[in-house]
């Protein structure tokens, strides 16, 4: 049977004038009617552990001060207020935890409020904080995963949901939040629910490769309908006009950002593949304004590995010194990742898109011989113009704020 107990009772006198004034639950209490406004005596239930923070509140509603600076204890205490509508004492709480040192269990405390006191508008400039601090000290994931490995579901949902992650691609994302999940939680049942309710909702499954998409449709930890959709979900975006990408993009602003893009390390590329009559590729790579601008003035941005002729390459677009002119400028090379004695010799064509007509026009062509090792080659002064000029508004080869970049790839056998 379901039922109470009473552990212990404790009579206060209070000034209801005051406690009507700081607190709207007393407001209520004492002047609308309600039959307590008549009596002499009046009873409040709480819990035994709301009893230290309650008076602390009560203390407060006279005194306008709080003489805790425990965080967690101001914590309990905010949550009283919220419970009893003492908006000056959630303001004075929020104000003394802002001016508390962060660190990452501060801030998953502050993340894991109940859901009605994280809504509450007093309580958000603490959500922000603690987001912003949890992001910029593990924005690269894979260099802190053993500390992340510890952190709380609240500080994980925080990370995921930033679009300032420093990830390599989103299929290195993915394999984290598994392993922390398999961390946290051992049973497969609590995981699987954990992973479907919390964790999936904020990974951005557009933007992982078609081969771990596929990893993803057999993974037992995930239950089939969920995945499925999911999956289809990011087969179809990757499909979809650039127009129509970004209205889903900015329709999901507002909600899990499913179809935003992050700060990905390796930006993704469009490949096109041709085997015959020769081995070739068309690869495509497009960068925002802001990421062009975040290059200067030592800045570099790869692109997802590509493969062709069995080899690996990459694109690497950087802002460097030009040698001869002495003045920042941007740089576009293509490289072979791997580490083998075999020759590969090929053709290449560098293209960016242009205004007025918008097509694609030649920059620079050639050829080169890989000959083992990491190598590359490009041009490190691409458009021939000093940084400034580069990034100048009435640059023709910025595209509504987009650099659209184009390389042609043939292995010669």
């Amino acid at each position: 049977m379901d039922y109470s107990a009473v552990v212990k009772e404790k009579t206060l006198y209070v000034n209801s004038s005051i406690l009507a004034e700081k607190s709207s639950f007393f407001y209520k209490l004492f002047s609308n009617g309600m039959k307590e406004s008549k009596m002499a005596h009046i009873t409040v239930r709480i819990t035994a552990s709301e009893e230290a923070p309650f008076m602390e509140l009560l203390k407060f509603m006279y005194n306008n001060s709080l003489y805790v600076t425990s965080p967690p204890r101001l914590l309990d205490i905010l949550m009283a207020a919220d419970k009893f509508g003492v908006a000056s004492c959630m303001i004075y709480c929020i104000r003394v935890l802002l001016n508390i040192p962060m660190t990452p269990e501060f801030a998953s405390l502050y993340l894991d409020l109940p859901y009605s006191v994280l809504m509450t508008e007093f309580v958000w400039p603490l959500v922000v904080a603690a987001k912003k601090y949890l992001v910029a000290r593990y924005k690269d994931v894979t260099k802190h995963q053993e500390e992340l490995m510890r952190l709380p579901l609240a500080g994980i949902m925080a990370l995921l949901s930033s679009d300032e992650l420093q990830v390599a691609s989103e299929d290195v994302l993915y394999e984290f939040v598994l392993m922390w999940a398999r961390t946290q939680y051992p049973s497969l049942e609590e995981r699987r629910e954990i992973l479907r309710a919390k964790l999936i909702p904020f990974i951005r499954f557009p933007y992982m490769t078609f081969r771990k998409l596929k990893m993803v449709q057999s993974c037992n930890e995930f239950e089939n309908e969920v995945t499925s959709k999911l999956v289809l979900d990011a087969m179809y975006f990757k499909a979809e006009a650039p127009q129509q990408k970004r209205i889903l993009a900015a329709e999901s602003a507002s909600t899990t950002r499913f179809f935003i893009e992050r700060s990905y390390k390796y930006r993704p590329i469009k490949v096109v593949e041709f085997e015959h009559p020769q081995q070739q590729c068309v690869v495509y790579l497009d960068l925002r304004r802001e990421e062009c601008a975040n290059l200067f003035p030592s800045g570099q941005v790869c692109s997802r590995p590509f493969h062709l002729g069995g080899h690996v390459f990459f694109l690497s677009a950087h802002c460097n010194m030009d040698p001869q002119s002495s003045y920042h400028c941007f740089g576009l090379c293509f490289g072979m990742y791997e580490n083998d004695s075999t020759n590969c010799g090929v053709d290449y064509e560098f293209e960016v898109r242009s205004r007025p007509t918008l097509e694609y026009i030649c920059k620079f062509k050639g050829n080169f011989i890989f000959t083992g090792g990491r190598e590359a080659v490009g041009f490190k002064n691409f458009f021939s113009t000093p940084w400034t000029s580069f990034m100048a508004e009435d640059n023709l080869y910025f595209i509504d704020d987009v650099l659209h970049l184009k390389v042609d790839l043939t292995v010669r056998n």
